[in-house]
């Protein structure tokens, strides 16, 4: 079931996520009805504060962008992304490294908001997946950039709350129109 996307202004996106305690019917239906939402809206990830649930959780998949790359790499061995796509992210702990890298970035709660982004180009993951196992990996490139920006979103930060200073000010009414649209 495609859920709707919340904008900029409501509530749950600045809530801090609750950790999923518990993988039940509810939560397994809630991760495939993300899934669906995210790629209805033509998005390379969702977590729940955008679909107004403050909870721990996120959806990942970067496997059609072909002009942006990124690289998954399991105990240290590069892996095929498109092979564990979509990601479902539970609990998601993330560590940044690398050197950082500028991108442009949007969010499906900003719709028509893109802008660029400097963070870390790589990031090191363990969370939970849907059977309630953990899973880590390491990632670069968008699949990275895509797993800080939800990482993110479950902790109350958006990206707007990334932009350097200058470009954040002159962004600001465009911002602020998406408020109250």
């Amino acid at each position: 079931m495609i859920l709707e996307i919340v904008q900029y202004g409501h509530p749950a996106l600045r809530a801090k996520g609750r950790r999923v305690e518990k993988i039940d019917r509810e939560i397994l239906t809630l991760a495939e009805d993300m899934i669906e939402t995210m790629y209805d809206a033509d998005g390379v990830g969702l977590a729940a504060q955008q679909i107004g649930i403050p909870i721990q959780m996120c959806v990942v998949d970067v496997s059609g962008i072909k002009d942006r790359p990124g690289a998954l790499r399991l105990d240290g061995k590069p892996a095929n992304t498109a092979d564990h796509m979509p990601l479902v992210l539970i609990n998601p702990e993330v560590e940044l490294f690398g050197k950082a890298h500028t991108g442009i970035e949007g969010c499906l709660s900003f719709p028509g908001l893109r802008a660029d982004i400097t963070r870390p180009f790589s990031v090191r993951v363990t969370a939970q997946d849907l059977d309630g196992k953990k899973i880590a990996f390491e990632a670069d490139g968008l699949l990275a950039r895509a797993v800080q920006h939800e990482h993110d979103h479950l902790h109350g930060l958006l990206f707007i709350d990334r932009m350097e200073p200058a470009l954040r000010k002159e962004m600001n009414q465009d911002i602020e129109d998406l408020r109250t649209a």
